[in-house]
């Protein structure tokens, strides 16, 4: 057995027989087929070179039989240089054949991983933001690497292994048979004692693989969350480096240490593999010669039956293991179903329309609004753990009725769970209302296309989020065709352009991992600029001056300033000192809306909001 067949046989082995007892849901096979239909001529060709190259793996010790018994032992030359001829024509056609065969299978393969990826990663995006708060983001890149992957070898690894291999195997019993059934038999008999040890070692091989999957990812997620710049920052701050460096040494050692019992495992099954397929070449040398002394046997069929046997075990303990192949592939087949019959809670409806240009009016009329359950938005396998908190949670929003007029200001303030930024969520499309409508522009938002919603309605969120990438990137993120005049206008508008322009790169200079490599401030102007480019008809403001130190906080105020003029807007106002101008304030509490009014006229009435505004004063008099 070569050592190719060797490894061969080490990885089929070494799967994790446990895949067979998985139960896969009904019609998984027939969707896993779908996607073969696009490459179905690639793959029939595939087929046709599988089933070539399993004929020339027999054919070359049958024709070395001949070599000896009718050119060497006679002494024919021609027929020595004549079969040795074709012998090195046959080696050369089987390179030609390997070739086409890796061609087309990483044509099959990689088309689908591209279909798969790029199927999965635009479903995913759709997903509501429940889901992605629940899911954790290395389960979700594992989908679209590891089981993408896994999936695509059954149309590649799996189905050439499983007809070559099966071709093979007939073939070559078949070919032995026709020289000697009895050391063909005698070959066969020795079978246990190559499986026996092949499946005992494999499941052992399965198991330490498993324990360092689980290691390496553990020691991968450690370095994620230090690496990021917030989590980075927290190990200084706390000033823990050398605990850090202790609880990762005893990681990687960890990691180690199994690829040390892995290693010796493996060399253990190879040379325990080889031992047996050598004792079986003994038995054919030593039988077969001793026949071949006899006369009962050629020299030339002792060397093809020796040669055959070189190639009988490796195809029969695949074979042996073929289930198990099929249902690894299958499996990470589910698995990426899993993710793609997750169905978005937000959907374009097929008669969706534009909503209607020009200066934006809101409309909301008894809408409430519970988020929905954990079921409905993610996967438990891709939360790492199936927490408790699976049922949905209690009404978020109850009878809200809110008019906001083109070119108005309207504000948004309570204590903290009211449902403040809920309400501007549902105004955005982010989630769907439970009871009620979000109208904009008279369009039932459900009733608008998803692309025509993005374009009217810009957002501001508290954390301005940024990419790791330049300035320019992250600006023509809203807007592609942007020019370098309008990005300058843009954040000359957003109050930011000095420290561009003092920045090395300008902007082409890179922002770090989200933003990091800018403060808070400088964030939110530049997210501010953003919008602007984008130039919405209705801006929603998640109180971007939280959290600023005063210099900041006077020049992005500024900056809103400008986004806010000639624009409807609705703010969530924690800083009530910042809504004193709105043309209209509500008071949530509880989900619902206990108060609306001017600043002045909230005030007259003593409710929540004046207690609310009476605290912030006092606190922020305290502190000056």
């Amino acid at each position: 057995m070569s050592m190719q067949q060797g490894w061969q046989v080490m990885r089929s082995m070494s799967r994790d027989s446990s895949v067979k007892e998985q139960t896969l849901a009904e019609g998984t096979t027939k969707r896993v087929m779908s996607y073969a239909r696009p490459y179905r001529g690639r793959i029939a060709a595939f087929l046709v070179l599988v089933v070539i190259d399993a004929v020339l793996v027999v054919a070359t010790p049958l024709i070395l039989k001949s070599l000896v018994d009718d050119g060497v032992v006679p002494g024919d030359r021609q027929v020595v240089v004549r079969l040795a001829v074709l012998v090195a024509g046959l080696a050369l056609l089987t390179a030609i054949v390997a070739l086409a065969e890796r061609w087309l299978s990483s044509r099959i393969g990689e088309g689908l991983i591209y279909d798969l990826r790029t199927q999965v990663f635009g479903h995913v995006l759709r997903q509501p933001i429940a889901f992605f708060t629940r899911a954790q983001t290395g389960a979700l890149v594992s989908r679209l690497g590891q089981d993408v992957i896994g999936a695509q070898q059954a149309f590649t690894s799996v189905l050439s292994n499983t007809v070559s291999n099966a071709i093979s195997l007939v073939l070559i019993l078949v070919a032995m048979a026709s020289l000697s059934w009895q050391l063909t038999l005698g070959a066969v008999l020795l079978v246990p004692l190559f499986l026996v040890p092949a499946k005992l070692m494999g499941r052992r091989l399965a198991d330490l693989s498993h324990q360092q999957m689980g290691l390496n990812a553990d020691l991968s997620s450690r370095m994620t969350e230090r690496f990021n710049v917030a989590g980075a920052l927290l190990v200084k701050l706390f000033g823990r480096p050398a605990t850090e460096d202790e609880e990762y040494a005893a990681r990687a050692a960890g990691v180690r240490d199994i690829g040390v019992r892995i290693a010796i495992n493996r060399a253990v099954f190879f040379v325990a593999l080889t031992t047996v397929a050598s004792l079986a070449t003994a038995m054919v040398y030593g039988f077969g010669g001793i026949q071949a002394i006899e006369g009962v046997l050629t020299v030339g069929t002792l060397f093809a039956l020796t040669a055959l046997l070189a190639r009988l075990y490796g195809p029969l303990t695949a074979i042996s293991n073929v289930r198990v192949d099929i249902m690894t592939a299958l499996v990470s087949f589910q698995r990426v179903f899993e993710v793609l019959d997750l169905q978005p809670l937000v959907a374009e409806a097929p008669d969706a329309r534009h909503l209607p240009s020009g200066p934006v009016g809101v409309e909301l009329r008894d809408v409430s609004f519970s988020y929905p359950s954990a079921d409905r938005v993610s996967l438990a396998s891709l939360e790492g753990v199936a927490l408790g908190d699976r049922l949905g949670g209690g009404a978020v929003l109850r009878g809200i009725d809110l008019t906001v007029e083109p070119g108005q200001l309207v504000a948004l303030v309570g204590p903290s769970g009211a449902g403040k930024t809920t309400l501007t969520g549902l105004v955005a499309r982010l989630y769907d209302p439970d009871a009620g409508s979000v109208r904009i522009n008279g369009v039932d938002l459900r009733d608008a296309t998803l692309a025509s919603i993005s374009d009217t309605v810009g957002v501001v969120t508290q954390e301005a989020h940024l990419f790791h990438d330049t300035i320019r990137a992250n600006l023509a993120y809203a807007a592609p065709e942007a020019t370098d005049a309008q990005m300058w206008a843009a954040l000359e508008a957003a109050q930011v352009r000095r420290l561009v322009e003092l920045l090395p790169s300008g902007l082409d200079t890179v922002v770090g991992d989200r933003g990091h490599r800018l403060s808070g401030g400088e964030k939110q102007r530049l997210a501010i600029a953003r919008l602007l480019l984008k130039s919405p008809g209705l801006l929603v403001l998640d109180e971007a001056t939280a959290h600023l130190d005063s210099e900041s906080e006077v020049a992005l105020q500024r900056a809103l300033d400008e986004a806010l003029r000639d624009r409807t807007a609705i703010v969530i106002a924690h800083r009530l000192s910042t809504v004193r101008g709105a043309d209209q304030i509500l008071v949530l509490a509880d989900g619902k809306i206990v108060e609306r009014g001017t600043h002045l006229e909230l005030l007259e009435r003593s409710g929540l909001y004046a207690d609310l505004y009476r605290t912030q004063f006092a606190t922020e008099s305290v502190r000056i």
